[in-house]
């Protein structure tokens, strides 16, 4: 191409800059700076969950390719874009390690603090992706029984691996939420968990969302909390995010500000999606398969030594993932500081996903071992 393509880019996505200069004009922007007027005459915008790609953003505008670097899109309109013929994706699955790492992390976390054997519960997952299959695979391989609901996915595969939501609620000590958020239609998954859900719960349940903060409608849950239906919260999403409701925070177990994807293996994912597939769309000529070269290190270290002597096979589990994610140093954040919401996950500290790490471990056993290696962890070789 003759004519270099004009881009916006949001300025916090990860690993990006410098990797398309040679190729495009590009232009980083804080979100909430990328107006219609800044898009008169640009070809393609890279986004994250903050910008509404609708009608009064997009109108009059050259835009003929917008990208996301996350897993969720309805922040796009996508019957908009496809009336204009303006091509659109997303990133599936490019968090989804780092979903399952903090759901393990939280779950974990949770039974530590409670003393609570996992392998006694069943944990029922509401919308079984990306991220729900993860969850699921990791569950099963600590010995959790599992429940799956996904109408989607029931509807194209059969019944066999999976349950009604009434059935998933009647039978889960532990509900967990992955779903798209659908404002409408069959699969609408808008305040899904509402009055109506919780009215279901005959005995207590942990509730742990990560998905959409609007999946639930927070009044409905406020309530069930009041009426002891709920044992434990975990929320990562919020309605109304950045202006989270204050009275929920403070009656959850952990609490953190939409940070369960922020793993740097997983925004080095996102980006790459979006990059290749601008790259093929444009005809720009960059590496094929193009990846981050580096990712950088977190704090600790990426070898973890402990020994296994007389600790249960959970706890050793716990103190594994607990090194690769501390999430009560997440939760401490957003407590002390609720009004940064967006500046926490502009400046998350660097984490990485279990493949990192190598695990040394003394007076193990086999079946331990088989645990880890499934999870993704690397063993020292003696």
């Amino acid at each position: 191409m003759n004519k270099k393509i004009k881009i916006i880019a949001d300025d916090k996505i990860p690993f990006l800059k410098g990797v398309l200069e040679p190729f495009a004009s590009i232009e980083y922007l804080n979100y909430s700076q990328i107006t219609n007027e800044k898009l008169k005459d640009v070809d393609a915008l890279l986004i994250r969950t903050r910008t509404k790609c609708n009608k009064e953003l997009l109108e009059g505008t050259k835009v003929k390719f917008i990208a996301t670097a996350t897993i969720g899109f309805d922040h796009i309109d996508t019957k908009y874009c496809d009336e204009k013929n303006i091509k659109w994706l997303n990133a599936p699955g490019c968090n989804s390690g780092s979903v399952m790492q903090y759901f393990a992390s939280a779950i974990l976390s949770l039974a530590h603090k409670k003393n609570i054997s996992l392998k006694d519960k069943t944990l029922g997952i509401i919308g079984v992706g990306n991220v729900g299959s993860k969850v699921e695979r990791f569950a099963k391989t600590i010995g959790m029984k599992v429940l799956l609901n996904d109408p989607p996915r029931e509807r194209v595969e059969g019944k066999d691996k999976f349950v009604s939501l009434d059935e998933l609620i009647s039978h889960s000590d532990i509900i967990t939420f992955h779903v798209p958020l659908n404002k409408e239609g069959n699969d609408k998954t808008f305040h899904l968990a509402d009055k109506n859900f919780f009215n279901k719960f005959d005995n207590q349940k942990i509730i742990i969302n990560t998905s959409r903060g609007e999946v639930i409608d927070t009044s409905a849950l406020k309530e069930a909390i009041d009426e002891d239906k709920i044992s434990s919260l975990v929320l990562d999403v919020w309605e109304n995010e950045p202006n989270i409701d204050i009275d929920l925070l403070s009656k959850t177990d952990i609490a953190t500000p939409h940070i369960a994807g922020y793993s740097a293996d997983g925004k080095a994912n996102g980006t790459s999606i979006c990059v290749n597939a601008l790259s093929d769309f444009f005809n720009l000529g960059l590496e094929k398969n193009w990846y981050p070269k580096e990712i950088p290190a977190p704090n600790n270290s990426s070898l973890i030594e402990i020994d296994c002597s007389n600790k249960s096979e959970q706890e050793i589990i716990f103190d594994v993932i607990n090194h690769t994610y501390k999430i009560y140093d997440d939760d401490f954040r957003l407590r002390n500081s609720v009004q940064s919401f967006e500046k926490q996950r502009a400046n998350y500290p660097i984490r990485r996903e279990f493949h990192y790490y190598t695990l040394k471990l003394k007076n193990v056993y086999t079946s331990l071992q088989e645990i880890f290696m499934n999870l993704g962890f690397n063993l020292e070789q003696k």
